[in-house]
């Protein structure tokens, strides 16, 4: 490579670095605008890839979405991220109440850790779903539904509470009497894997950041900034959390789990292909990126789905552009 080439790159990773959070340890509040594509505001302000990291939705505020989607952070471990044509407005930003209204419609919720001490609630349709457990749960104001792909909530509505469990959706408009009824999680669209492909690149950025940043600034489990992947990322106090989609965040101890580049792990893709087949990655690419970053090693449970992951610069749903 050139030395002017060199140079130019190094001058784009600094300039990144600069324009963006500090490396490491950060306490964004819930709200911190983590990832945004396409046209979407807070309120009046236009959001783009400058905005990543520092635009916050305060109580009061709504966040928009037109052809594109966007991404906020709540509690540590906790991601909502909004479809095409929604809306949502935060009413509580608290850490220990933290609440969010969807207006329009749909949002999508992954909790990768939540503890007794949150009180995450999400409300449409005048229902509010409290969160239980870790889980991914979608929200529909468009057709009034509610689903748990995994996890458990509550739905208050119509002076009724009801508890609703893995597999389960609730209709808050068209059904009186809120009977929970069964429904095929398989049968996914492009929010689902879009919202799975997000939690592929997280993970993957915990990895650089549990590996290169958390030791030598460690501040506890919580939101950490990764400025090569321009976006925050869960690192947990101990052990390895997995997002509903299967996908590892490490804490700082446990790096040493996270497969390296290239190895081979069991996996199971449950999407659009394979599903629990135990199904053998030998130094897997996929479109030039390296494969099995944070899958779980061999003989590491997860809890649901598991595949090898990406390390991607630049494409389809985690850098946008980053901060430049």
């Amino acid at each position: 490579m050139k030395l002017s080439r060199i140079k130019t790159l190094l001058g784009l990773f600094l300039a990144a670095i600069l324009s963006a959070p500090a490396l490491g340890a950060n306490t964004p509040l819930p709200g911190t605008l983590n990832y945004v594509e396409g046209k979407a505001q807070i309120g009046s302000e236009d959001l783009s890839a400058k905005s990543i990291g520092s635009s916050e939705l305060q109580a009061g505020q709504t966040i928009t979405t037109e052809t594109g989607r966007a991404e906020v952070l709540l509690t540590p471990g906790v991601f909502f991220r909004l479809d095409n044509n929604s809306a949502a407005e935060m009413i509580s930003p608290s850490l220990t109440n933290t609440e969010v209204q969807l207006n329009k419609g749909r949002a999508m919720l992954e909790v990768a850790e939540i503890h007794k001490q949150n009180d995450i609630k999400i409300a449409q349709d005048g229902a509010t779903t409290q969160i239980l457990k870790n889980g991914l749960y979608e929200f529909d104001a468009n057709d009034g539904a509610i689903r748990v792909f995994e996890g458990k909530a509550q739905v208050a509505a119509k002076a009724k509470t009801k508890d609703l469990k893995g597999g389960r959706e609730l209709n808050v408009q068209r059904d009186p009497v809120l009977k929970a009824q069964k429904f095929d999680k398989k049968n996914q669209d492009d929010f689902y894997n879009w919202s799975a492909l997000r939690s592929r690149y997280e993970s993957e950025a915990n990895v650089d950041v549990a590996r290169y940043v958390v030791p030598g600034g460690y501040a506890g489990p919580g939101w950490y900034w990764d400025p090569w992947f321009s976006a925050y990322t869960f690192v947990p106090g101990n052990g390895i959390f997995y997002s509903p989609f299967g996908w590892g965040f490490y804490s700082p101890g446990w790096i040493g789990y996270a497969p390296a580049f290239g190895y081979g792990v069991p996996y199971r893709y449950y999407g659009r292909g394979y599903y629990g087949h135990g199904y053998y990655g030998h130094g897997y690419h996929e479109h030039g990126y390296h494969g099995n970053a944070v899958a779980p090693r061999a003989g590491v449970s997860a809890p649901m789905r598991t595949a090898p992951a990406m390390h991607s610069q630049g494409v389809g749903g985690f850098h946008g552009g980053g901060r430049r």
